[in-house]
């Protein structure tokens, strides 16, 4: 039996030098048993307009996090990011806003990531390097986190920070959540790789992230670690995360000495969440000897 009582200041006030966390994308029991790790951390990504909260946050673990996308799951898109800034999307983020207050303990909310890759419809760039136009832009992108993080947040002066974005109101008040943190999650470099398709070029600004993360995956041996190293120095008064982390079809435990080799030496690192526990899945420890002996040696003491 997991327990499940967390102190609010495991995600609200990181010790100097502290532990951290450590995650994973699937069933927690599941990946303890395979590699001893005893996940603080349950990662979930829902589709737009996904509702299921109460039936979710069980399933995650001490600290549930829930990244979701514009996206209903199925791969078109519900939504753009402007109609999400201009107050579209407020029924399905005030609900998610609810029921992760109700928690009464740490969540993470990571919305929309991986924005400055084309395979993400709420991109602001095709794959071509194309423009997705005004609705998918860069600076609606940026208002439209800023909105959700203001929402997730909650607090009397909700409506009044809007307004100095120009942006609408909410309906009604909405209490204040101390213990939720929001996520902004790009990728190392753009795909398409460009000056307007940064990560930097999506950022809302530091009054709107409470943690900067980035997504590393070890593909064909190649890893960009040049790029995580670049994101976390371009944030220096924001902890620091890997929502996504993990080997794409390859054993590799150099890679898996890398990321431990990485948190030890950026000490703002405070979760790592590796993708995925999934049975059969390309990124299964279960399927790389080498990688799993690595990570159970390398990553679970760190947490």
């Amino acid at each position: 039996m997991r327990l499940f009582v967390v102190l609010a200041a495991l995600v609200l006030v990181p010790a100097a030098g502290g532990a951290t966390q450590l995650g994973i994308y699937g069933n927690l029991d599941r990946f303890e048993s395979l590699t001893g790790q005893q996940s603080q951390v349950g990662h979930v990504i829902v589709g737009w307009g996904q509702t299921t909260f109460p039936q979710i946050w069980p399933t995650l673990g001490p600290v549930p996090m829930l990244g979701f996308g514009t996206g209903s799951g199925g791969g078109a898109e519900s939504i753009s990011p402007l109609d999400i800034a201009r107050g579209r999307g407020d029924g399905f983020l005030l609900e998610m806003s609810t029921s992760a207050r109700e928690l009464k303990r740490p969540v993470y909310i990571r919305p929309l990531p991986e924005m400055n890759g084309h395979w993400n419809p709420y991109c602001a760039y095709n794959t071509n390097g194309s423009s997705r136009g005004p609705t998918h832009s860069t600076a609606a992108f940026r208002k439209a986190f800023a909105r959700i993080y203001l929402i997730m947040h909650g607090g009397a002066a909700v409506n009044a920070r809007l307004r100095a974005l120009h942006l609408p109101p909410v309906a009604g008040d909405i209490p204040v959540n101390t213990f939720v943190k929001i996520v902004w999650n790009p990728q190392g470099y753009g795909s398409p790789d460009l000056p307007g398709n940064t990560a930097q070029a999506y950022y809302p600004g530091d009054e709107y992230v409470d943690m900067v993360g980035d997504d590393l995956y070890d593909i064909r041996g190649k890893a960009e670690w040049p790029a995580a190293d670049a994101l976390y120095k371009a944030h220096p008064s924001k902890p620091y995360s890997f929502p996504e982390w993990g080997l794409w079809g390859i054993d590799d435990p150099v890679f898996i000495e890398q990321m431990a080799q990485f948190v030890r030496t950026h000490h703002r690192t405070r979760l790592i969440a590796y993708f995925n526990a999934k049975p059969g899945s390309i990124f299964d420890l279960a399927s790389k000897p080498r990688s799993l002996a690595a990570y159970k040696r390398e990553i679970v003491p760190l947490g």
